[in-house]
């Protein structure tokens, strides 16, 4: 096939959207395409940048940094005009926006009639509601941005289903491709020595749910369980978690070691806990099973696509006693939870690849480039 030049735009490099556009990156690199990259320019820290730079030689298009803050304001202008530049220069054949910024520069810089505007949301824009501000202005611009796009690729059925309830049916072709995990995270994960029993990874905000699990740990102490937890993370409500773990008198039970990747961060607890209160398809979610671990997440965006027919064992969002009674269940049964997870990493492993989400991918790619050639046609 024809190789084609693609363009990846996303604000900050970090966390499961970051990975996202890493791994098509490199996989649409080395099956010939000619790639490139925009992020913003200052955010992520040391370990995106370590990731970029390894990334960046792969890069027949390149990688550009531009200014662009999370909020809406008027130095939008100057991204959207250095992005225009970018896509000038590299000619795309597809121009794919990760998350709302990056949807946004894709669908605004791009105006090659034969080439792709493509959107991912990753939960994004798909967080907000319209009972809020800020939740009407974002809905309000993807409800407009819709009409230029081409391609909408969600990670999960319920990001499409949520994009249509919240903002409306797309013009454009509509696909649900998974996210996927590598051959190498099937490797078991062997447990440091020092493991405690309990384990987050994540960003440290209210969203991921960090206060819940905290509670929860507090009630399960106070019912004479003397479990101890990592808190593998960092964001912008790590002080205020810290803070509710010395209100608990859980000091000496919890950890906060910082950001890590994720196979670094495994060895460091028994049972992974994820307890967000919303999500789309987390990659935590799919590494974890991938890795064999017990795992506990609640019934929230995709999550139950990943669990499929274990999805019985969810557990239901923003209640830290149900949390709390999901841990306790794998204590008391660690050979259930062994057997789940081993179900749970066959599933994985059947479903969730990296190669099929990137053929996937480039499969909507190029069926969205037919239909924009046969409408030029016309």
């Amino acid at each position: 096939m024809t190789p084609l030049n693609i363009l990846h735009m996303l604000r900050a490099p970090v966390g499961g959207l970051f990975r996202h556009v890493m791994d098509l990156s490199v996989a649409q690199a080395a099956r010939g395409h000619r790639v490139g990259v925009v992020a913003a320019a200052d955010t992520g820290g040391a370990r995106a940048e370590e990731a970029l730079s390894g990334l960046a030689p792969k890069l027949a298009l390149g990688l550009t940094r531009i200014p662009l803050r999370r909020t809406p304001g008027p130095g939008d202008l100057i991204a959207l005009t250095r992005a225009m530049r970018v896509v000038a220069a590299a000619k795309p054949d597809v121009v794919h926006g990760h998350g709302a910024k990056g949807g946004l520069l894709a669908r605004l810089t791009l105006n090659r009639p034969a080439a792709v505007r493509a959107y991912t949301p990753h939960g994004g824009s798909l967080l907000f509601s319209h009972d809020t501000l800020a939740g009407k202005i974002y809905l309000t611009t993807e409800n407009l941005l819709m009409r230029r796009g081409d391609l909408f690729l969600f990670e999960s059925g319920f990001s499409a289903d949520t994009f249509r309830r919240k903002i409306g049916t797309p013009r454009g072709l509509v696909r649900v491709v998974h996210n996927g995990v590598s051959r190498a995270e099937f490797e078991p994960v062997a447990l440091n020595p020092g493991a405690t029993d309990i384990l987050f990874l994540g960003e440290m905000r209210q969203l991921k749910g960090v206060d819940l699990l905290i509670d929860a740990i507090a009630q399960l102490r106070q019912s004479g369980r003397a479990l101890t937890v990592t808190l593998v993370g960092d964001g912008p409500d790590r002080a205020q978690f810290e803070a509710q773990v010395q209100r608990l008198n859980l000091g000496g039970a919890v950890r906060f070691p910082g950001a890590m990747p994720g196979r670094q961060a495994q060895p460091l607890g028994r049972i992974m806990v994820v307890p967000s209160r919303a999500e789309s398809l987390p990659y935590v979610v799919l590494e974890t099973a991938a890795a064999g671990k017990p795992l506990i997440t609640t019934r929230v965006g995709g999550i139950p696509e990943i669990f499929g027919p274990l999805s019985g064992r969810l557990v239901p969002p923003d209640d830290a006693v149900a949390l709390a009674a999901a841990i306790a269940r794998i204590l008391d049964d660690p050979a259930a939870a062994e057997a789940d997870a081993k179900t749970l990493r066959e599933r994985v492993a059947a479903s969730f690849s990296v190669d099929s989400m990137v053929e996937g991918v480039l499969a909507a790619y190029r069926e969205a480039l037919a239909a924009l050639h046969e409408k030029g046609r016309r």
